[in-house]
């Protein structure tokens, strides 16, 4: 039997270090724990590259996706050595469905006002239209209860998202054929929380908890987000 590594995966309006709390943890119980910085660029492409980080690993790995991350390792999480799923205020999409499809059959969170569109240059010549949320809202919206001083760094830190990533349907629900366990942040303002609950749901998953927490769960909660984690692993160890 192996103890999985544990693939930390973040979403919109973050990066790697919104991670950093249970990062520790994990390391400070011996587990091995990659944190890769996501492009934010579109659900195709950044499904892609997390699966390439995951099938460069030798051995078995415990998927982690924190709200748009959810719909990341929806798709990623087909890899062969993915033992497991674990959805942190996340987006558990269907085959075939994209992350504008399942939010639109709820009803708008306090993010939707708060979303600030800024166009970039891609590539290609077109432009792109990157989308993040408005400092003064981040707070509120997205880290209510996390500590004021971190969450003003964390929202002049923002990793945008491509709007063009609301959009695209998941190629794959890996949910279908790996285990998977989730946590509602009940006090959600960024993602509705029935949009969490009806996704996991949908997916059988093993467990789900539900915290009073923002969305920012794993800098509210880290002790039980690192503990929920350590769990899922125990299981599929």
């Amino acid at each position: 039997m192996t103890t999985p590594t544990i693939m930390l995966i973040h979403g919109a309006f973050a990066d790697s270090a919104s991670f950093a709390p249970v990062t520790r943890l994990l390391l400070d119980r011996g587990f091995t724990v990659v944190v890769p910085a996501v492009p934010n660029r579109s659900l195709v492409g950044d499904a892609a590259y997390v699966r390439s980080i995951i099938e460069r690993i030798d051995g078995p790995v415990l998927l982690v996706g924190h709200s748009y991350g959810g719909a990341v390792v929806t798709v990623a999480g087909a890899a062969d050595n993915v033992v497991g799923l674990v959805y942190l205020a996340g987006y558990a999409l269907e085959e075939g469905e994209s992350l504008g499809e399942l939010q639109g059959r709820f009803a708008d969170s306090d993010l939707a006002a708060a979303l600030v569109y800024t166009p970039f240059p891609q590539g290609d010549g077109e432009p792109g239209t990157d989308v993040s949320v408005e400092i003064t809202a981040f707070p509120d919206v997205f880290a209510a209860g996390v500590d004021p001083q971190v969450t003003q760094v964390l929202a002049v830190s923002q990793r945008p998202l491509a709007a063009a990533a609301f959009g695209e349907a998941a190629s794959v629900a890996a949910w279908r054929t790996k285990p998977g366990w989730g946590i509602v942040s009940a006090a959600d303002h960024t993602i509705n929380p029935d949009v969490e609950r009806f996704g996991y749901k949908r997916a059988g998953l093993r467990r789900v908890i539900e915290l009073d927490s923002p969305h920012l769960v794993m800098r509210s909660h880290p002790d039980d987000v690192a503990d929920f984690i350590a769990a899922a692993a125990a299981e599929v160890s």
